[in-house]
């Protein structure tokens, strides 16, 4: 059973959520080996573990903009689902919201769950103004996602150089 020992991000019902480790390259290697979990992104499978690790050990997001990315631990088993969480994109100067979850752990709800704590954390916690989700055409379980965590369709825009569309959740405090 996982505990919460004041590493954790974010908690849950079921889950709990962490910045990445370096012993999360194992996890990170094997959900972007799986050409069905990467298909609607921009990103390819990383080359090895150790490529993973170093994936891990530049990622900036934590240290420069105070968000990133976490590990999705299921509470009960101590299981590395996937990732959620947030990022900002200075290009834009944007937040998004992000998840990526093994397939075997697809359509649970672990996506809206996580996705929901994070849009909480973002207003509660960082006192953010909008949050984004961005979906490439094509993606129709992700805008479900999006829509039961209460994102409203925005525009159709173009993503990493692909169709996609815009989703944003606002701030009602502010």
């Amino acid at each position: 059973m996982a505990s919460d020992n004041g590493t954790n991000i974010l908690s849950t019902p079921r889950l709990l959520l962490r910045q990445w480790t370096p012993e999360d390259a194992s996890h990170l290697y094997l959900l972007n080996l799986d050409p069905e979990v990467i298909k609607h992104t921009p990103d390819k499978p990383f080359g090895t573990v150790e490529e993973a690790r170093d994936f891990i050990s530049g990622y900036t997001q934590y240290s420069q903009y105070g968000v990133g990315r976490w590990a999705v631990i299921h509470r009960e088993t101590g299981d590395f689902l996937g990732w959620c969480g947030i990022k900002y994109h200075p290009e834009i100067r944007e937040y998004d919201l992000g998840y990526r979850f093994f397939r075997k752990y697809w359509g649970q709800g672990y996506a809206t769950e996580s996705s929901g704590a994070c849009i909480v954390y973002a207003f509660e916690q960082l006192g953010l103004e909008s949050l984004l989700g961005r979906v490439w055409d094509g993606n129709e379980a992700s805008v479900r996602v999006l829509e039961k965590c209460n994102m409203i369709f925005e525009k159709k825009d173009m993503i990493d150089g692909r169709s996609g569309v815009i989703y944003r959740i606002t701030n009602p405090k502010i």
